[in-house]
């Protein structure tokens, strides 16, 4: 092996301080070894003639493993990172080293000798496995396949198929990743709504009979046999909002029995959390499976407040043996359809419009809507904004209560819920809900089982007004919460980023930045890193990134896209039981 520039020479490598480095060498870590063991390499001064004798024999050794390194670690290298703070994703302290990238796999991290045919400086930068995004709705990803709202915010794999909804033929949606080519990497969770429609239809507002839940089984099996990691459902929609837990439970045995994981949106996120988190424990216990909270929230001001109730019920689980874990997006407003707004008894069975038309059950609905926004502590629909109507675009970027004044003429309370059912008779619209109080947020935040989410689709450049974490929401927790608040160490914060997530969802060789591992890696300025979307302005990619890397190859330069498609699709191994490349 060459030795390394001058440059490189001159420049000082500390370490973790478990890791020790002799006086006087060169350490490198390569495929093969133990994270704490380090080859050491003599560097040219101190093999000058005085000590030629006294260093033969480490000189023999040190030559003899030379020779046994695997193939993939001789230079050039693909890719090398220069004089990075290296934050690998596992919590410990950072510490400074270069990273040689070849085949799309991390082959070595310390002092890399030679050249690589691309060499990034990083000096003065933070260089970090790859973000992954466990909670997304990137199902459109073949529509738009350089998905530049995720990559130019460091997310270099997703999960899709959450909330119950998933594409419905999973091993042709995995292979139509691959053969679209896509820049990121993504997996897929099969959706419990998804699989409850194909089995019962239209007509779900019931429990399904002992075939249709026959039928149900099946098809979870086939997804995780195709390569799903688990069952999503979101328990708010129809039509998983008609299911009982015994079905749910059910649907899950299939999924553990292929060590998936049942990742849910529970059925409520408000007031009576406690009693949902309740059901999420039913089901993990009796199915035997490992449990997903998506997106945990306080939603609504009568819900405020409990976020320490929340977590110690979480604990209870954790400590009676179950695995539960949680994710969580960094804004104090979600976002759904406006559909969340009306009960969901008159949206089943495709019967909405016929009520509509009934005074009688019009007046009823109207009645039910008025008072779950007195439940949950609210005056108007002040606190949802319309992000996205077809019907009438004119209403984009306006709240309820702004949008009835422009359409009818009035901000009544009336005149809101007369616009509400208007748009969902028309085709619906999506909506911004702004509900979370920012201490529950930071409060989540700070357990350590937390995992950081965004809750996003692919997103098209100056498309409606979507909610801005689909473009910030990773750079917001390194900007907000770690630079500006200091409520998190970096180290910590990465992990929530990266090795949680990879270990919950059982996604291997990523997550960690060790040699052996996928190249998924980015490398930012801790000063500069900015979320840019605003609730307003959405469309702002983040900002700060030197560089996002998929599997080996820089798919973002310096906060632009490079064009590149190295993603792949990550099945799930029924064998293992993680998620690989194919």
């Amino acid at each position: 092996m060459k030795p390394a520039s001058s440059a490189a020479r001159s420049w000082p490598v500390t370490r973790p301080s478990r890791l020790k480095r002799a006086p006087g060498w060169r350490s490198l870590i390569v495929p093969g070894m133990t994270s704490t063991t380090w080859l050491h390499l003599r560097r040219p001064s101190a093999l000058a003639s005085g000590q030629l004798q006294r260093t033969w024999r480490g000189a023999w050794i040190a030559l003899v493993l030379v020779a046994n390194l695997p193939a993939y670690s001789a230079a050039p290298w693909d890719l090398v990172i220069r004089h990075g703070r290296v934050v690998d994703g596992t919590g410990n302290p950072a510490f400074h080293a270069d990273v040689a990238v070849r085949r799309g796999r991390i082959a070595a991290l310390g002092r890399v000798p030679g050249s690589g045919a691309i060499e990034i400086d990083a000096q003065g930068l933070v260089v970090a496995p790859g973000f992954i995004d466990v909670h997304t709705h990137a199902e459109n990803v073949l529509e738009l396949p350089l998905a530049e709202n995720f990559v130019r915010m460091g997310v270099t794999t997703v999960v899709a198929g959450n909330c119950g909804s998933s594409e419905p033929d999973i091993g042709r949606f995995l292979r139509a990743v691959d053969q679209t080519k896509v820049s990121l990497n993504v997996a897929t969770l099969v959706g419990h709504g998804t699989v409850r429609r194909r089995a019962m239809g239209g007509s779900f507002d019931r429990p399904p009979t002992a075939a249709e839940l026959s039928q149900m089984r099946a098809l979870v099996a086939q997804a995780m046999r195709q390569g799903a990691l688990g069952l999503s459902t979101g328990l708010i929609y129809p039509p998983g909002s008609f299911a009982q837990t015994e079905e749910i439970i059910e649907l899950a045995r299939m999924a553990a029995a292929y060590d998936g994981i049942y990742a849910s949106h529970m059925r409520n996120e408000g007031r009576q959390i406690l009693q949902a988190l309740d059901e999420l424990f039913r089901i993990a216990r009796t199915a035997g499976i490992r449990a997903q909270v998506s997106h945990i929230k306080l939603s609504g001001p009568a819900a405020w407040g409990r976020a320490t109730e929340v977590l110690a019920a979480l604990e209870r689980a954790r400590a009676e043996g179950l695995d539960v874990t949680q994710d969580q997006y960094l804004y104090t407003a979600a976002a759904t359809g406006l559909s969340q707004l009306i009960p969901d008894k008159w949206l089943e069975g495709g019967r909405f419009n016929e009520h509509l038309a009934n005074p009688e059950a019009k007046a009823a609905m109207i009645a039910e809507m008025k008072a779950r926004l007195q439940q949950r502590g609210y005056d108007s629909y002040a606190f949802t904004v319309i992000a996205q109507c077809k019907a009438n675009p004119a209403l984009e970027g306006l709240n309820v209560v702004q949008a009835a004044l422009k359409a009818r003429g009035s901000d009544s309370l009336d005149d809101q819920i007369e616009l509400i059912l208007e748009l969902q008779r028309r085709g619906g619209a999506s909506g911004i809900f702004h509900g979370i109080h920012e201490d529950d947020l930071r409060t989540f935040l700070l357990h350590p089982n937390t995992m950081i989410a965004s809750d996003s689709s692919v997103r098209r450049l100056g498309e409606g007004v979507p909610h801005p974490r689909g473009y910030g929401n990773t750079a917001r927790l390194l900007a907000r919460y770690v630079r500006e608040l200091k409520l998190l160490r970096l180290e910590d914060a990465i992990r929530r980023l990266t090795s949680l997530p990879a270990t919950t969802f059982r996604l291997e060789d990523r997550g960690l930045l060790r040699p052996g591992a996928w190249a998924d890696l980015v490398v930012f300025d801790p000063a500069r890193i900015q979320d840019q979307a605003q609730f307003g302005d959405p469309h702002r990619y983040a900002t700060g990134f030197a560089a996002v890397i998929v599997n080996g190859v820089v798919v973002v330069r310096n906060d632009v896209h490079t064009g590149a498609r190295p993603g792949h699709a990550l099945h799930h191994s029924v064998r293992s039981g993680t998620a690989r490349a194919p």
